[in-house]
């Protein structure tokens, strides 16, 4: 009804003049843009591909026994990142999954451990405090075993290894897998004298 509208006044708003200064700069927008061609770097994501690979391949290799094809891809793009520090760290392998990827891939753990020691990253303690006091399996001492041939290891480190082993095998209750122990404990004690990693006088 008409005598329910109300009359609402009118308010004027101006539009507020603009700021400028002398110094002051004023951005004008380009109209014809098509002159402007822009560069853009197509390897700028390979190294970041390679590393979200490794980084998958890696964290599979924690859970399984990866195929050879796999485990030679990913020892391929190990080499390609130059820094070993920042290599593992994209991994996202830390010490605590280490014994995981010992157990189910050790050759791709030599790999890593052996660029961390080149490296002289301050990691390495943690790593080798973690295989020290793992359980011991033919793996770990495959592990320990490929590392004192590549390189020279701390004498206390494996002395603390050899000493673990030795334990182990006086602790287990099963004959049969005591036996089967001692006898590869043997075999890795015959190739560390063999190679002449340690010397039978300091045991």
């Amino acid at each position: 009804a008409p005598c329910l509208k109300t009359l609402r006044p009118e308010f004027m708003r101006l539009a507020p003049p603009l700021f400028l200064r002398e110094e002051e700069l004023i951005w004008q927008d380009p109209v014809d843009m098509s002159h402007i061609t822009y560069e853009y770097d197509h390897s700028l994501l390979e190294h970041q591909q390679d590393d979200c690979e490794a980084r998958r391949l890696t964290q599979r290799a924690c859970n399984n026994t990866l195929t050879l094809g796999d485990q030679q891809r990913l020892l391929q793009q190990l080499e390609k990142i130059a820094d070993p520090t920042l290599q593992v760290s994209s991994l996202g392998l830390t010490p605590a999954k280490l014994p995981d990827l010992v157990e189910n891939n050790p050759m791709i753990a030599i790999e890593i451990l052996l660029r961390l020691m080149q490296d002289g990253s301050s990691q390495i303690t943690e790593y080798f405090s973690v295989l020290v006091n793992m359980e011991m399996s033919l793996h770990s001492m495959e592990v320990v075993n490929r590392l004192t041939t590549a390189v020279e290891l701390p004498t206390e480190f494996v002395h603390l290894y050899i000493s673990n082993c030795i334990s182990t095998c006086e602790t287990i209750k099963d004959k049969y897998m005591q036996s089967r122990l001692v006898r590869l404990v043997c075999v890795f004690l015959q190739s560390l004298i063999r190679n002449k990693i340690i010397n039978v006088q300091e045991l």
